[in-house]
Order: structure tokens, then sequence, then C-alpha cells
């Protein structure tokens, strides 16, 4: 009779226990740029900022905090390799504390976005990384310096490159009280292209009895073999934070899946069923309903598991340069996400919020993520 009861109390302290933690609210969040945005340029404008986003009811900033190869927070290991500690337009200040000042205020939460990742720069030719660094340059199969889409890359397969990207995250979960990291389309990514560099094409050969790489970047077995160089870079990004701090929350916003494996190495699928990221935010930049809700159901049928569902808050386009999306379209991409289960998003980018206030208040003040 003892031992019964002893285990009906410890069931019933559990079940108390599992009760009364209550589940963290879904993410209803914004990225926070340093292009196109004057948000970062003063800590009065960081403030008015917060308070707009908490006005609307959004609750969690992905603020940039590495771009250009420079940092937006005076960073060590940044002037100790470069010379430079942040932003020159940045300096004598800290843009991320401030912005984590303001938000906490307001119990808005805060993610350390490394935007550029493993790019070093943009129609820079590789910029001042890869003139102090050329050994880590990411290489083509002509031996030249990888350029796709406008950025420059260094080589995301050396692990001299990583301990570097890891000596960023460390530095910014040691030092600051961030809510969390993330990591975007270039992070962990590198463009299929790549691994033509001395480092990766002996460490290919070593694998694989003294073969070479393909020399065709599109080979399916060569896809396979670097994306899982970058799945690993992904564990050691998930162990890093955790092992500082194990609170902060590990995102990723990839490109949608199956290209952003094709084109970026990005398997983010198996990040999910590794455990190794806690919030997946693919990049749905779609500009019409057709293509927005085939892309949800496709990432909720085919490509999550029902047990990681609730790690999934879609990237929302509503904001490039002059173009706008429509409350009639932000109302479809709400729908949809609710349809398909997904209880939040994240807003590409602040300055996307000011054209339709209203309708974001309606969203997540007035019916609480429903759609208005």
């Amino acid at each position: 009779m003892k031992i019964t009861t002893t285990v009906f109390l410890v069931f019933l302290l559990a079940g108390v226990c599992v009760y009364a933690e209550k589940p963290s609210a879904p993410v209803r969040g914004v990225w926070v740029t340093n292009v196109d945005s004057d948000v970062l340029k003063s800590k009065q404008n960081i403030s008015e900022a917060v308070d707009y986003c908490d006005s609307l009811g959004i609750n969690t900033l992905f603020v940039v905090v590495w771009s250009k190869g420079m940092t937006l927070y005076p960073s060590k290991t940044m002037e100790k390799m470069f010379g430079e500690e942040i932003d020159p337009s940045m300096a004598g200040r800290d843009p991320l504390k401030e912005v984590i000042d303001a938000a906490h205020k307001k119990h808005l939460k805060v993610y350390a976005w490394f935007e550029f990742g493993l790019s070093s720069s943009y129609m820079l030719n590789g910029g001042r990384i890869i003139k102090l660094h050329p050994e880590w340059a990411a290489l083509d199969t002509t031996g030249k310096l990888v350029r796709k889409n406008g950025f420059e890359w260094i080589n995301g397969f050396d692990p001299v490159v990583q301990d570097f990207m890891l000596s960023l995250i460390t530095e910014v979960v040691t030092n600051y009280d961030v809510d969390g990291i993330q990591g975007d389309d270039r992070l962990p990514a590198m463009p299929v292209e790549a691994g033509y560099e001395p480092y990766t094409m002996n460490l290919y050969k070593q694998e694989h009895n003294g073969v070479e790489p393909p020399r065709d970047c599109h080979d399916s077995l060569w896809i396979q073999w670097r994306a899982d160089k970058l799945n690993t870079l992904m564990h050691r990004i998930y162990t890093t934070v955790k092992s500082i701090k194990s609170d902060c929350i590990v995102s990723m916003a990839p490109n949608l899946y199956p290209w952003c494996k094709h084109e970026y190495l990005q398997d983010w699928p198996t990040w999910l069923k590794n455990g190794d990221v806690e919030i997946i935010c693919p990049q749905i930049y779609r500009y019409d309903e057709k293509s927005y809700n085939a892309s949800v159901k496709e990432i909720v049928s085919t490509y999550v598991r029902k047990e990681d569902m609730h790690k999934v808050y879609p990237g929302l386009l509503i904001k490039l340069a002059k173009y706008y999306a429509t409350k009639s379209f932000m109302k479809n991409m709400i729908t949809e996400n609710r349809k398909n289960g997904i209880e939040g998003e994240v807003f590409f980018f602040y300055e996307g919020l000011k054209k339709h206030p209203e309708f974001f208040r309606n969203l997540y003040i007035h019916n609480n993520g429903a759609t208005p």
C-alpha cells in the first residue's frame, strides 16, 4: 500500500507540474533589418519601433546582428581578427543591447539574427574577410570565388570558418540576454556551386578512397555529402548555444525545401528530425494566393512530421523595395496557416507593418491570432 501511494503521489505531482507549465505563446514575429529601414540607426528609433510592434501584438523581434561582413554589436572577435569591432555606422553604440533593453521592458522576445551567415560580402569580391583570409574563400569548379545572386561566400565546410561563425554566436549568447538565435538561407548553407576548395576536396577524397568529387556540382550524391556536412554544422550550432544557455532557442529561416537543398545544400527536414532546431521559419515568400497555399500544404503534408508542427512559423513577405502585400493577400496567408495548424508567423520585414497597422491589430490584439 505504501508503494502504491508513493507512486500515485509521484504521478499526481508530475501531472500538477505539467498542468501548471504554460505553453509558450505562438511566435508573432518580425525581422528588423539594417537595410531599407532606420530602426537601428538610433536608440530613439529602436524605442519607437518596439512600442509600435507591441501596439500591433508582435511579440518577437528577429534583429540583425551580422551583415555585410560586420557585426551590429561590439565584437571582440571581429576586433581581434579584422580590426573593427562593429559596423562603422554604429560605432560608439550597442544596437543589440538597445533592442534587448527596450523589447524586454515590453515583454517582447529578441532573437539575434545572423543574416549574412556564411556570406562574406555583396558584390565586393569577398570584401575584407576574403582580403585578409583568402584561404577562406569558397571556390567553384574553375577555382574562382563563389558568387551567387550577388553574394560572395566563405567556405562553410572548413572547420576554421565554422569556428569563426560559432565564435560570433558564442559571443552573443554569452554576453547578451537574447531569447534565441537565428540563421537563415545563408546559415548553415553553401551554394551548390561551392565545395571545390583544396580542404573540401581533400576531405571528400579521404572519405571516398581517393576519388575526387564530381565536377557536376548538381550530382545528387555530391549534394548529399555536402548537405550532411552542413547538417553536422547545424548540430554544432545547436549544442554550442545550449551549452552556454539551455533556454536560448535555436531558430532557422531556410528557403523552401527541396529547392534549398538543391541550390544551397540546406536539408532542414533533417535538422527537425535530429532535434537541432526548435523554431523553423521557412521563407514562403510568394506574391499570390495559389502559390502560397500550395507551399504551405507541401510543407505540412510532406516535409514536417506532426510532432514537429508546433515548431513551424513561416516567413511571410509583406514588403520588398516598393512591393507591399495587400490586406486581402495577408488575410489569405494567415487563414491558410491556421487551416494547416500553424499558429504564428514571422513577417519580412518591420517597415511592412506600417502599411496596414489595423490589420495586425485586428489579427493579434482583437482576434488573438485568428484571421480577422
